[in-house]
């Protein structure tokens, strides 16, 4: 079954938390601390596979969640990395988070992508020791991995993407050219998944052809089957309109050329902007006088066009290298950029901002709560604005108030999961 839409749940690996261990040895006095770090807890990473053509294995596994780290322990022990989770997909996957609606990734190379990254370890009390806190008795507890609802939608990555109604003949042409093998017959919706076809142009020299299944009026609105596959030629860097020259089932040929187009326009404009190539077809059961008619309108509006009897490979050579000659000036294949999530989103992925404060010392804060995390791994330190922007969250949020009300100092030490800084009022 093709599916090319998918919702999934992933969450990477919690981090190990720190251990609180003393060095314990005969002779020895006051070892002092040697509790480990905990490990990273593991990542979710997405990677091509080029033997997958659909997201039919997302269909009943809907939630993927990586290996937590594991705890620190004495004798300055880390606890081991958590795993990372490999999910695979089909090439031309696009990764997008479902509340913001950004895209993530495009999954259109080799390149692995890590879409939710693992917790850090907690720091073992090894790392608190000061001159004067000899013997910490506490530790951190590792941070939470990030966790995404995602959608995935595959737009197959091809050059040329074959428009038109169904039984045109759409599938015959993509097999006669290529050595695609698409389901063949006299009847509408032949084709029900799109059907990928490598078109040789000699040795060195090839493109990717797209047979979409037919469109009808509607298709952009929800009606045929076209519609669920309009997004596969969203990438494709020219169309080939196929049309039933002579008409044989009843139909205007530029009506249905019109009405194609203007679906195209309703899904995507940018869609009826790709240099388009028309191809007549079944011109064995057309008039003479029907040929001219299309080709004449065809022309008049600006378009390239072709006479062509798939079955019995007239014209297709000639319509072909039209289409390698046009390529080789388009720009390649559309790929999407990722973008950015918003700082101020994370504020509200977790519809509040609840949040802890632990007194670990006299002069030692812990401040914790989720919705931090990914706020904290997007300040830099080194950058003004980016560190007032923190301010003005502990503001908000009245992280500050809280720690005022629990008598913190001037020159007391505040840990906000991978921050920390002296506290100046």
């Amino acid at each position: 079954m093709f599916v090319d839409i998918a919702k999934i749940t992933i969450k990477a690996g919690k981090g190990g938390n720190g251990a609180v261990a003393f060095h314990r040895e005969k002779y020895v006095a006051s070892g002092g601390p040697d509790g480990g770090d905990g490990g990273r807890g593991g990542n979710i990473i997405f990677r091509v596979n080029t033997n997958l053509s659909t997201l039919a294995d997302f269909r009943y596994k809907k939630k993927y969640s990586a290996r937590n780290g594991e705890d620190g322990r004495g004798s300055h022990c880390n606890g081991k990395k958590g795993e990372d989770l490999y999910i695979d997909v089909p090439r031309g996957t696009i990764i997008r988070e479902v509340e913001s609606g950004v895209i993530m990734a495009d999954m259109s190379t080799e390149d692995e992508f890590i879409a939710a990254h693992g917790g850090k370890g907690g720091w073992g009390n090894v790392h608190f020791a000061t001159p004067t806190r000899q013997t910490p008795r506490f530790a951190k507890d590792g941070m939470p991995g990030e966790e995404w609802e995602v959608q995935l939608e595959l737009k197959l990555l091809a050059d040329v993407g074959l428009l038109g109604y169904p039984n045109v003949g759409k599938s015959t042409l993509i097999s006669v050219v290529s050595e695609a093998k698409p389901n063949i017959g006299n009847y509408h919706f032949t084709t029900i998944t799109p059907v990928l076809g490598v078109v040789s142009m000699g040795e060195g020299s090839s493109f990717v052809m797209a047979d979409i299944p037919g469109l009808i009026e509607g298709a952009a609105d929800g009606i045929g089957l076209g519609h669920d596959f309009l997004r596969h030629v969203e990438r494709c860097r020219m169309l080939v309109h196929i049309v039933d020259v002579a008409g044989s089932e009843g139909r205007d040929p530029i009506e249905d050329f019109e009405t194609i187009n203007a679906e195209l326009i309703k899904f995507n404009p940018e869609m009826a902007e790709l240099p388009q190539i028309v191809a007549g077809n079944k011109t064995d059961m057309a008039t003479k006088e029907q040929i001219e008619k299309f080709k004449s309108y065809v022309e008049e509006k600006g378009y390239e066009y072709f006479s062509i009897c798939a079955p019995i490979l007239e014209g297709t050579k000639e319509l072909i290298n039209a289409v390698a000659a046009k390529l080789a000036t388009l720009p390649p294949i559309k790929q999407y950029e990722a973008e950015e999530i918003p700082l101020e989103f994370y504020e509200k992925k977790k519809g509040n901002r609840n949040f802890t404060i632990t007194k670990e010392d006299d002069d030692y804060y812990v401040v914790e709560g989720e919705w931090l995390i990914p706020i904290l791994s997007k300040v830099d330190l080194d950058d003004y604005e980016s560190l007032q922007y923190l301010q003005r969250v502990m503001i908000s949020s009245g992280i500050e108030a809280e720690l005022q009300a629990r008598g913190i100092q001037e020159g007391d030490t505040v840990n906000i999961y991978d921050i920390e800084f002296d506290y100046v009022p």
